[in-house]
């Protein structure tokens, strides 16, 4: 047996020098055994169980295969149907053919998002509707409960305008060009507690509700007779009045008690009465509420009725020589 073996591996051998001999003559090529060995621990350095690092898996933001629904080409949406979902609506459902014009679009009373909010800037309740160059009143949100609507050309509050809000508490229609406003523009409002007017044209103020915490109509056109008899007896809840430079030429009396801050500057108020703020009849009376009063810029001076003020806790601001 053991011969056998020897026998075959000779056998082997001899076929193998054969081999070599016959075969054509190479050039010798020398590698580099260092380099060769590590390629060769590369490519047979295999491990069964490795270690992904993780930080390294770039998320994608496909979903997997098994979480896709299948869409067949019937639910494929349309361009032309997506472009006509984007395109601004207007309360009636229609597009707008040009440049919005709030003038001609009526009142929102659906409570839906209005076409304003397109135009301007709706957060939640309140609009913000500054410099858009309007010139009326737009359609505003069922809901809205504040409303911005500073330097533009608005000339003119009708009284439609604001009847349809319910839970307006503020208007701010600072420096427009309102000259004319509607006596039941802002009456019907059963919640509206500030009202801003300053630096417009108005020549008449109109009839108020009594839920006024704040009025601002300053720099206006007032005059002698822009303000009704009494207008502001009824206010029960009015905190600051602003009349300041508007031709008035008297004190708007009587004044609710819950008066703060009243401000008459710049106007051509020449006298005051001793009863203005006070009641001559009850000497222990004591207007405390009210802490500041401005009168300076007005042809009065103070020093000529000195019992006009004993009940105020603070001399008013004005001209005491």
């Amino acid at each position: 047996m053991k011969a056998f073996k020897t026998f075959g591996k000779l056998f082997l051998a001899i076929n193998i020098l054969q081999t070599v001999i016959a075969a054509p003559a190479t050039e010798t090529i020398n590698y580099d055994t260092d380099t060769y060995e590590d390629v060769l621990d590369s490519l047979y350095d295999y491990d069964e169980n490795p270690l992904i690092d993780q930080g390294k898996i770039e998320i994608g933001t496909v979903l997997p295969i098994v979480n896709r629904p299948i869409i067949s080409q019937e639910q494929v949406p349309d361009e032309t149907e997506e472009a006509e979902e984007s395109t601004p609506k207007l309360i009636d459902g229609s597009s707008p053919q040009g440049p919005l014009t709030p003038a001609v679009l009526p009142p929102d009373t659906s409570g839906s998002i209005s076409s304003t909010c397109i135009l301007c800037a709706c957060l939640l309740t309140t609009v913000y509707c500054d410099d858009h160059n309007l010139d009326a009143i737009p359609p505003l949100p069922k809901e809205t409960t504040h409303v911005y609507l500073r330097f533009n050309r608005i000339s003119k509050i009708s009284k439609n305008d604001f009847s349809h809000l319910s839970k307006l508490q503020k208007i701010d229609l600072t420096s427009n060009l309102i000259s004319e406003i509607d006596e039941d523009a802002f009456r019907t409002l059963p919640r509206l507690s500030e009202l801003i007017l300053r630096d417009n044209r108005i020549r008449q103020l109109p009839e108020l509700p009594t839920t006024m915490n704040l009025i601002d109509v300053s720099h206006n056109r007032l005059g002698p007779k822009g303000l009704k008899q009494e207008a502001f007896k009824d206010l029960k809840d009015l905190h600051i009045l602003y009349l300041s430079d508007n031709h008035l030429n008297h004190i708007p009396i009587p004044l609710p008690e819950s008066l703060q801050s009243l401000h008459l500057q710049d106007n051509n108020i020449q006298e005051m009465h001793e009863e203005t703020f006070c009641n001559m009849k009850d000497w222990s009376y004591a207007r405390r509420a009210l802490e500041d009063i401005r009168l300076d810029g007005n042809p009065i001076n103070l020093s000529r009725t000195p019992q006009a003020f004993m009940c105020l806790p603070r001399i008013p601001v004005g001209r005491l020589v």
